[in-house]
Formats: structure tokens, C-alpha cells, sequence
């Protein structure tokens, strides 16, 4: 029987690295080197058989014997063998580290107060991988295992989904075994369903630093589950990675300066860093970083540049992302309107309240050589109230429609003057170039904005819903009126 009192041994968990000797750090050697008894998977012993002293005892299970390794290394400390269990990789990561915790602090202690623990650790598969890939863990990163032997799958798909929303750079253990064949279809198919693009890169090397040896680079949208195994590491790059010369890369830090995609029309987020200077004031400045921001919060950013560039406005004006699914709009309405700033056909704007007016930059009014009028105050808009038994609103419009047919109308305010921009219209008594649809309360607001979809000649945005209000108004007339900086995501020109 071992004298308890006397018998104090070691274990030393070990991460011997990927498999290549060149990879094992010189601690795990010198422990390797040594120790009395070796503990682990038979197959990992190939890579630490040179550094053994002679007469080391090792023990080695097959797969899924974790826990019976663990045993036999603490009964062989228990009887004051200096031990070592290894695993591939670095032993905290999907390693033995854990199992051996695990199994020491719940169970009594003997009298001289255990073995000594000691973790030492390895390099990584994934980083060993992502080396032989470039550099695709440059970001935040986090590693998922798709083996659900000890993780359910409710609980790996979870993940699988906080990784994809979050914009995770997410490396991939366990992505397929002969039984397991499904989930890494899953995987993308949750990945490409929570907005990462198809044109994703993704790398993965299978027998990193092992013999064998193979390293492929593909996208999210052209990964082939098919052509992996037990044996490979997948690394999905981040919104801001990209693949140069064979090298797959994510940046440091966020591009979040979006440019124009060729052809497309579209402001998207960049896989290249291609910043712009900021130019400007300090004011203008502010603002460009307050739409890099509200970018990368967005949960759609990549829509078209009439869509995106009125609901950025909207969003910086109201700290609201909801924006994004009140925010209605023609097709190209931002574009059609601002193409007839160009061409001289708008050159007036008619709101429904003064403060609608006040919001819209002077000088972009100025610059372009434009007008703003309001009847709000017209004393002639309140004596037709008067006599007709209508709202001043209703009045203004009507004033407004003899006077500039052809304007651009905001409304930020009073729903009647929507109904009444409606009623014109369809009497053909009012022509508008557009309108801006934004306002906000309980009583008809919603009525009036259904109304105004009905005239589906006249490019319009609409804020659906409750919300809107004059700034709302203003800031999308301000959208349209500097559309020529949507390409740069350049805005406060003329602040």
C-alpha cells in the first residue's frame, strides 16, 4: 500500500502544438523528456516518441478514453510518478486541462494534499492553421467544436449564431465526421441566413503541420462541406477579411468607410481598406464618424445607395434603428429626386410647418439654388381656414399648389396636409416633384400615409407608422439634397 503521507506526485497536461516537432514549445519537451509515465491518445504519441528518456512508461487509450486516461494519471501521481498527459494542440482548448480540473477538486484530497497540477501550454491547430492560411485571426475570433458528443446541438447552434451576428472571425474543430455529416452545412446555411456575405473568404488546412499536409482558400457562399474532415481546421473570416495574392487577411481594426460597388448602386462595406481622407470641418467630421458608426450597428447596411443614405439621416437624426423598418421609399426615389435637383427641374420646396423649413441646411439650399417656402404663416392661409372650415394645414397646401405645383412637399407635422397633398392630386390641381411623408402622432397619422402610397407616380419616402416629425422631414429632404456624397460617405457638407 502507497504511503500517502509521502507520495506526492506531479501531472504535467502538456499541448504538444499540431503535430510537427518543430511546433512543440521547448517546455513540453523538457517536461516530455522527463517524466516517468506518458498518458494519451495512442496516435499522438508518434510526435513525442524522440524526446522520451528511456524507460518512461507510456500509456496510451484510444479515441474517447478521456476520462480513463485522466484515472490512471492521478493513481500513477498518487504513488509519486512524475506524469504527463498530452494533447494535440494546446491541452486547454478541447484538451485534457479541463478533465483533469475537473476530476481533482471535486474528490477528497489525500493526506499530503494531491499531485501537483501543471498545464503547460501548446500552439494551437487553429493558430497553426491560420498561420499556413496568412493572417484571418486578426480580430476578434472565437473557436466553435461542431462535435456535439459532449455539447448539445441546441446549445452549438446558439453559438454558431452569436458568432455569425456578432461578425466573429470563427474557427471550426470537429467540422465533420462520418457520422456527423450535416453540420457544417448548417453552420453556413446560419452564417449566410444572419447577413454574412456569400463572398466571405474561408480558409481550411487539414493535418496542419502534419504530413499530409493540405491548405485551401474558398468564400462562404463556395464552401464545400464535402471536402473536410475530422482531421481540418475551418477559419470563416469577419465582414472586413479578404483574400491578396493567395494570403487570407482581417484587418486590425474596421474599415467602416463604405464606397460604391461597380454597376451596382450599392453602398457596401469593403473587404479591402480603401479609406478616404476625412476632409471637412470638425463638425463634418463628427457626422462621417457617426455614420461609420451607425454602419456597423446596422443589421442590413448593404442596400441600395437611394435606401441607405436617407436611413442613415434618419438614424443619426433619431438614434433610432428601428428607422430601418419604418423607413418606406420608392424604388430609386432619393436618386430620382436628386436627379432633378441636377437638371433644374426642382427648385422648390414646400413644407407643412416652419421648423420642417429651419432643418433643411441653408447651405445646401444655398449651393444648389434652391427654395423653401412655408404657408404656415401666410395670413392668407389663415383666413381660407377661416372660411372654408379647414385646418391651416389644409390651407397651406392648397395655397402652395397654386403657387408651386411642381415642388418637392415635406411634411413633418400635420397629417391633413398629407390627405390634402392627396386630395390635390387626384383633383390633378397639384403636380409635386416628390414627397417627404413623416408626420408623427396618434390621430390620422397612419391613414395618411397609406393615402399617399396610393399616388404611385411620384417618388416619395414615407416614415410608416406613428413615428416622424419636422427634424425627420428635414433630414430626409437633406438626404436628397446631398445624394452626390452617398458614393464617398461623406455627409455635412454643408454644415
Amino acid at each position: 500500500m502507497v504511503n500517502e503521507e509521502m507520495a506526492k506526485g506531479k501531472i504535467t497536461i502538456a499541448g504538444i502544438g499540431p503535430g510537427s516537432k518543430e511546433d512543440i514549445t521547448p517546455a513540453v519537451v523538457e517536461a516530455v523528456s522527463k517524466a516517468d509515465v506518458v498518458v494519451g491518445y495512442k496516435y499522438y504519441f508518434q510526435f513525442i516518441e524522440p524526446f522520451l528518456k528511456p524507460g518512461c512508461l507510456c500509456i496510451d487509450t484510444g479515441m474517447k478514453r478521456e476520462r480513463e486516461r485522466a484515472e490512471q494519471a492521478f493513481a500513477l501521481a498518487q504513488e509519486g510518478k512524475d506524469v504527463v498527459v498530452i494533447s494535440s494542440g494546446d491541452a486547454g482548448i478541447y484538451g485534457m486541462a479541463p478533465l483533469i480540473y475537473e476530476m481533482a477538486h471535486p474528490q477528497p484530497l489525500p493526506k499530503g494534499g494531491g499531485p501537483e497540477i501543471v498545464i503547460l501550454p501548446g500552439i494551437s491547430a487553429f493558430q497553426k492553421a491560420a498561420s499556413l492560411l496568412g493572417a484571418p485571426i486578426g480580430h476578434d475570433m472565437c473557436i466553435i467544436s461542431l462535435s456535439d458528443l459532449m455539447t448539445p446541438w441546441t446549445v452549438i447552434e446558439k453559438r454558431i449564431r452569436a458568432a455569425a451576428t456578432g461578425d466573429f472571425v470563427t474557427a471550426i474543430y470537429n467540422p465533420k465526421s462520418h457520422e456527423r455529416y450535416w453540420q457544417l452545412y448548417r453552420l453556413v446555411e446560419i452564417f449566410l441566413q444572419e447577413g454574412r456575405s456569400k463572398e466571405t473568404p474561408v480558409g481550411y488546412v487539414r493535418q496542419a503541420g502534419r504530413e499530409g499536409q493540405e491548405i485551401k482558400l474558398t468564400t462562404l457562399g463556395q464552401l464545400d462541406p464535402e471536402d473536410v474532415d475530422m482531421f481540418t481546421i475551418v477559419i470563416i473570416g469577419n465582414s472586413q477579411s479578404y483574400i491578396t495574392d493567395g494570403k487570407f487577411i482581417t484587418p486590425r481594426g474596421y474599415n467602416l468607410t463604405p464606397t460604391l460597388s461597380q454597376g451596382e448602386g450599392v453602398i457596401v462595406q469593403g473587404n479591402h481598406p480603401s479609406l478616404g481622407g476625412e476632409g471637412g470641418g470638425v463638425g463634418q467630421q463628427i457626422m462621417m464618424q457617426s455614420f461609420r458608426t451607425i454602419l456597423s450597428e446596422m443589421q442590413h447596411p448593404d442596400v441600395p445607395a437611394w435606401r441607405l443614405w436617407p436611413l442613415l439621416h434618419a438614424i443619426h437624426t433619431t438614434v433610432d434603428f428601428g428607422m430601418e423598418q419604418c423607413l418606406w421609399m420608392d424604388e430609386r426615389a432619393t436618386e430620382i429626386l436628386y436627379n432633378k435637383v441636377k437638371d433644374g427641374t426642382l427648385r422648390h420646396i414646400v413644407t407643412d410647418v416652419t421648423m420642417a423649413a429651419s432643418g433643411i441646411r441653408k447651405g445646401a439650399l444655398e449651393r444648389l439654388g434652391i427654395e423653401v417656402h412655408c404657408y404656415i404663416n401666410d395670413p392668407r392661409s389663415k383666413q381660407m381656414a377661416e372660411e372654408k372650415g379647414i385646418t391651416r394645414s389644409q390651407a397651406c397646401m392648397q395655397l402652395a399648389a397654386e403657387e408651386y405645383s411642381e415642388a418637392l412637399y415635406v411634411v413633418g407635422n400635420a397629417p391633413t396636409a398629407l390627405f390634402e397633398i392627396c386630395d390635390l392630386v387626384r383633383k390633378d390641381k397639384l403636380h409635386p416633384a416628390g414627397i417627404i411623408a413623416a408626420p408623427v402622432g396618434f390621430v390620422h397619422v397612419c391613414e395618411s400615409k397609406h393615402a399617399v402610397k396610393t399616388l404611385k407616380q411620384i417618388p416619395k419616402l414615407i416614415v410608416e407608422g406613428r413615428k416622424g416629425g419636422s427634424n425627420l422631414a428635414a433630414t430626409l429632404c437633406n438626404a436628397i439634397l446631398t445624394f452626390d456624397d452617398a458614393e464617398q460617405l461623406k455627409p455635412g457638407r454643408d454644415l
